[in-house]
């Protein structure tokens, strides 16, 4: 049953993430004009699909991700041999559907013949050979027209004006980035609302006093509460962690209140790796009061700039070798954790979710072949140099990254199992 409770919130989990993430291409795709084929969250066979307009929308078995099929993104290919027999469903003088294949439903008149020409991106239209007289025919299509290949593919022919590749370098960069920024966006929501739920801290009232401490020397005890250090007010762990940070290691003077009582008292901190420390202990549930309104949306903000800083820090130490690849995690660690976060629960569970979608957000950005960092690179490339560098190159290019990203997978996914079991 754990083990259950862990899968589900871990799919449940990264299906918002990658919906999100895919949500942002997809609109800003719609904005600019872009024929976007499928929205889909996984990959591999489909499980279920609706088309709804001219999208078809899918879950796919493998909830590992998720994309967004836009029109020329790669080279809009229908390949149709001549001389091949067509099926025109004609309506108000445009073709509206081209069959290969018997056609199941007919909305307008039906017209047979073999296939002579078509152009599908520019021209738009259809020639072909009418079986009765022989006479060749030309026939403009619609440019919404739809080709049913067999009965389970069909594809909407896409105009040059409504591909991606013929879009503004600017709207192709804003298409690429709001994916990234839509996962920031959730997760500047996720901390405002995990920050409405907890509140925020408050005061700081002391649990506990460590042994031989800096504060045990200076006298304090459980039930103190901070009130001021070095002259300066202090409610939050963080606020108290910066003076002693800028004391570094002399003392300063604290003022404590007990009881109804304000005590003054010189404490010298101690330095402990990269911090200063004092000793205490504090009161989780007694440091919170309700949060207002602004106060949820500046620690949404706050606490996303925070993370960020620490995500972006782990990335450049993994580059230069200060942290070892081992580090490293994958889906199965993701899952265990998103599970441990489960069991943890709701609130727990938000601010897991919040993490998870800054780092999808932020490794999504980076430089690296195959995601939306390094097409960002080659649209800025296109706007630099005053055209396109060949999509035969780029593709390779993405290839061989997507290669090297699921080698990795395979490498941390197997360093997880070793964690984990």
């Amino acid at each position: 049953m754990h083990i259950l409770q862990t899968v589900v919130s871990f799919i449940l989990v990264l299906s918002i993430l990658v919906f999100v993430h895919e949500l942002g291409h997809f609109l800003f795709a719609k904005r600019a004009g872009i024929l976007v084929r499928e929205f889909a969250i996984g990959f591999g066979p489909v499980v279920f699909s609706k088309r709804k307009g001219e999208t078809l929308y899918a879950i796919r078995l493998l909830p590992l991700g998720g994309f967004v099929r836009m029109a020329g993104e790669d080279p809009e290919i229908i390949d149709i041999k001549p001389e091949s027999i067509i099926h025109l469903d004609m309506k108000q003088n445009l073709v509206t559907d081209v069959w290969l294949i018997d056609p199941r439903e007919v909305k307008g008149e039906l017209v047979t013949g073999k296939l002579v020409e078509m152009d599908t991106e520019k021209d738009l239209f259809v020639t072909i050979l009418l079986d009765e007289s022989g006479e060749q025919v030309r026939y403009p299509l619609h440019r919404e027209a739809f080709i049913h290949l067999n009965k389970k593919n069909e594809m909407q022919i896409a105009p040059i004006d409504r591909q991606f590749s013929s879009k503004t370098v600017w709207q192709k960069a804003l298409t690429i980035l709001a994916g990234p920024i839509f996962n920031i966006i959730l997760t500047i929501i996720l901390f405002g609302v995990y920050t409405a739920v907890i509140g925020v801290e408050a005061k700081l009232p002391i649990s506990m006093v460590t042994k031989n401490s800096p504060a045990e020397k200076a006298g304090l005890k459980p039930g103190d509460v901070i009130q001021t250090v070095n002259n300066k007010r202090v409610s939050t762990i963080d606020m108290l962690r910066v003076e002693l940070i800028n004391s570094k290691g002399k003392a300063v003077p604290f003022v404590v209140k007990r009881g109804n009582q304000d005590l003054q008292v010189n404490i010298a901190p101690q330095k402990q790796g990269e911090v200063y420390i004092i000793g205490t202990m504090f009161d989780q549930r007694q440091m919170m009061r309700k949060a207002t309104m602004m106060e949820t949306v500046r620690e949404g903000f706050k606490q996303t700039y925070n993370w960020s800083v620490i995500i972006l820090d782990g990335f450049g130490k993994l580059v230069t070798g200060q942290i070892s690849i081992d580090s490293l995690g994958g889906p199965a660690q993701m899952g265990y954790l998103t599970g441990k976060a489960a069991d943890a629960g709701f609130v727990a569970l938000i601010k897991w979710t919040a993490l998870l979608s800054l780092n999808l957000g932020i490794f999504n950005l980076l430089p690296i072949p195959a995601l939306d960092g390094s097409r960002l690179i080659f649209i800025i490339i296109e706007g630099v140099r005053g055209r396109p560098i060949n999509p035969s190159k780029e593709s390779y290019v993405h290839l061989v990254g997507f290669a090297m990203l699921i080698l990795l997978m395979v490498f941390v996914t197997i360093n997880d199992f070793r964690k984990i079991f």
